[in-house]
């Protein structure tokens, strides 16, 4: 690029950002449909600091180090449906079933649909499950959030 013309966010350039309007989630093979936001996206690591000083003059000095990764929590919301996915997984969970913990998949995709970068989600379980605000008369979409917690996230 470098030309100073703005671009569609149509990815065919390595350099242009992307829009984010389109993506794709699944946990071990069940996709998550209407999706509508999905928050708090984020791998993280711990830093070890080393303190040493200087073996000629004395003076201290910090190497920092990469540690072990941090675990997380996304949220993600969609309208609700029929389709009853989080709450049977809030149920498992809830139930203690150990199999409630699944790895899952984040795919971000181009206008045309390829996807141009996925994210792993490690051991996730449903933390929470919420449903929007219910008022009479409202028109509005109503909603359903569910906060997964997780050990580990990865670029892959």
């Amino acid at each position: 690029m470098g030309d100073g013309k703005m671009t569609s966010g149509s990815g065919t350039d390595k350099h242009e950002s992307m829009v984010g309007h389109s993506f794709a989630i699944e946990f071990q093979g069940v996709q998550f449909a209407f999706v509508n936001e999905v928050t708090g996206l984020k791998a993280e690591m711990d830093v070890i600091e080393q303190k040493s000083v200087m073996a000629n003059n004395g003076r201290p000095f910090i190497i920092k180090h990469p540690g072990k990764n941090k675990a997380g929590e996304i949220t993600i919301t969609r309208g609700l449906t029929k389709d009853d996915a989080f709450t049977n997984w809030m149920k498992q969970a809830q139930s203690g079933d150990k199999k409630a913990k699944k790895n899952g998949k984040i795919h971000i995709m181009a206008p045309d649909l390829s996807k141009i970068r996925s994210y792993e989600i490690i051991q996730g379980w449903p933390k929470s499950l919420e449903i929007g605000s219910l008022k009479a008369g409202d028109t509005s979409v109503l909603t359903e959030k569910i906060v997964v917690t997780y050990e580990e996230m990865k670029p892959l």
